[in-house]
């Protein structure tokens, strides 16, 4: 479940293209306008070392960090685990999805931890088995 999260934490949305940019919209046409939600995304004519800069500049002088990558082994998501690995100090989260972020948000607002785990995978239902039934 990683360490948790309390009002002074950041999240950080990283992704190849835009999708970070787009998710965080999403979230925030459901739970307002969020000033602490960073976005770094992967373009097209970038490399790692582009991303890790731009990653390493995102996180910069935060206490506390949670990072939700779109995808585990993608460039994003190897990029933050590296610099995790090297004595970074935040959680790393793949496979990130708007319940996730949702959860975080609400956690937040709470002041309780998140299981974004669990209200990630929560998320992805067979909606036709739903229906049926």
């Amino acid at each position: 479940m990683g360490k948790g999260v309390n009002k002074m934490s950041k999240l950080v949305l990283i992704s190849h293209g835009d999708f970070s940019a787009a998710l965080k919209a999403s979230a925030e046409m459901i739970m307002g306008p969020q000033d602490d939600i960073a976005t770094v995304g992967l373009q097209p004519n970038e490399g790692p070392e582009d991303f890790r800069t731009k990653f390493e500049a995102a996180i910069a002088g935060e206490s506390k960090v949670t990072v939700l990558a779109d995808l585990k082994g993608g460039t994003p998501s190897n990029v933050a685990a590296a610099v995790l690995a090297q004595g970074g100090d935040f959680d790393l989260y793949a496979g990130a999805n708007l319940p996730m972020v949702i959860s975080y948000l609400n956690a937040q607002m709470l002041g309780a931890e998140p299981d974004l785990l669990k209200d990630g995978q929560a998320g992805v239902v067979y909606i036709n088995d739903i229906v049926k039934h």
